[in-house]
């Protein structure tokens, strides 16, 4: 097994809100589609990372509890936190030192209410 996840799906209430903060805060890219009456939104993928979606659609609902989605943080998290409240966001977790093995650790509730975690190793 190469990966252990192979795509997520981030909820949303308000999709043209969700994809304006995460190409904001991502400054990538986000595709739109529609499948069949659900809306997505589409992160990057280059065919060999984990990638996944932005959706609007019947039994997807935003929520601050449940399982966690850590988004790579690039070198430095800090500059992803700090496009988090930019683009009307809220930090909940600044960046914190896990330990120097394993980096540091920021957590985030987008627009729709998700809760969401980044991780970089400085």
């Amino acid at each position: 097994m190469e990966h252990l996840i192979s795509w997520l799906e981030i909820p949303a209430v308000d999709f043209d809100r969700a994809v304006r903060f995460y190409q904001g805060i991502l400054g990538a890219d986000i595709q739109e589609m529609d499948m069949q009456g659900t809306r997505m939104g589409l992160f990057p993928s280059d065919g060999t990372n984990v990638t996944g979606t932005i959706i609007q659609g019947e039994g997807y609902t935003p929520a601050k509890t449940g399982v966690l989605i850590y988004l790579n943080g690039g070198k430095d998290l800090q500059e992803m936190l700090d496009k988090v409240e930019q683009n009307q966001g809220t930090v909940i977790v600044p960046k914190t030192l896990i330990d120097p093995e394993m980096g540091y650790y920021g957590m985030f509730i987008d627009t729709e209410g998700n809760r969401m975690g980044v991780h970089s190793m400085s």
